[in-house]
């Protein structure tokens, strides 16, 4: 397969009305390479890269120097995350006007087929895909093994940045029941039937490692899960269901009666809710603030090393 956007997409202007094409159902929070292959140009779907990284380079950069034809480039910093200071933890979820600005800017309509993508096995991608479905924007999905699967099977890329017609604004609402704070994390942990899982990897679960927080650890009684066991292989494809399914029910979370998913600051912890979505545990809850608002709170206990029941 060998993949080449369309003159239009390298030219200037995407309109939502550029491209006709039926009305695609997205029945799963995934998508292949070769599901997009078909689908890219119509005038429905719309592709945005979101890769993001702790350190070392941007996203920015990367998205510049090739991207999948007529992506158009979205910061978790600025767009994905309201100003730090502003809410708990290193990247709290935006306000709901200026989520509906940003998917109004990005040309989003309450019939586009958003599809994310990034280069790190969907762990940026999914914060983008769970952020779009708690204000009410459903027809979304993670391009299952990021740019690489793209590439992999041929796909060319683009280093030409589209332009993006704003689509009329929506009313939005967050699903606030989604999401909690530290008070409440903190009163779950010690609650029967409650599992509260951490996607960071497993160093900085243990506490050997915190490049970033405050303090090193995790929250007392929390179970290790690297969002990266969500995946075949590091930056590769999310698991089959029932390899995913076994690894979250070796963690009590098929018999849980409340499951809670944190990280360092909100972002992987969207991974394993995803992955939670797809064993049917659509109702997982996200601490928003997660450990960099938890490390930060002195008053709140921390635990170091592997213990977990």
């Amino acid at each position: 397969m060998n993949i080449r956007g369309r003159r239009t997409y390298e030219s200037g202007l995407i309109s939502t009305r550029m491209f006709s094409g039926p009305f695609i159902p997205l029945s799963s929070p995934l998508v292949s390479a070769a599901w997009l292959a078909q689908h890219i140009h119509n005038s429905d779907v719309r592709v945005l890269d979101v890769r993001w990284y702790l350190a070392g380079k941007r996203g920015a950069d990367e998205y510049a120097a090739g991207h999948i034809p007529g992506a158009v480039f979205v910061d978790l910093d600025a767009q994905l995350s309201a100003p730090k200071g502003s809410g708990p933890g290193r990247h709290p979820l935006p306000s709901a006007p200026a989520f509906v600005n940003v998917v109004s800017q990005l040309g989003i309509t309450a019939t586009t087929h958003v599809i994310a993508y990034d280069d790190a096995g969907g762990a940026i991608a999914a914060r983008f895909y769970w952020m779009l479905r708690h204000f009410g924007l459903t027809s979304a999905a993670i391009l299952n093994g990021g740019i690489q699967a793209w590439t992999a099977q041929g796909g060319a890329l683009s280093t030409n940045a589209p332009c993006v017609m704003p689509a009329p604004k929506l009313a939005l609402a967050p699903r606030v029941h989604q999401v909690i704070d530290k008070q409440r994390v903190n009163a779950l942990r010690s609650t029967a039937g409650v599992v509260i899982l951490d996607a960071r990897a497993t160093e900085r679960f243990e506490g050997k490692s915190e490049p970033i927080d405050a303090r090193p650890g995790h929250i007392p009684g929390a179970r290790s899960m690297p969002f990266a066991n969500n995946l075949v292989a590091p930056g590769g494809e999310f698991q089959s269901r029932d390899a995913l399914a076994e690894k979250y029910a070796a963690l009590g979370v098929m018999s849980a009666e409340t499951v809670v998913c944190y990280c360092g600051s909100g972002v992987t912890a969207c991974h394993n809710l995803v992955a939670l979505s797809l064993i049917g545990r659509t109702d997982a809850l996200l601490y928003e603030g997660s450990w960099s608002d938890w490390a930060a709170d002195p008053e709140l206990p921390s635990e170091l090393g592997s213990a977990q029941t």
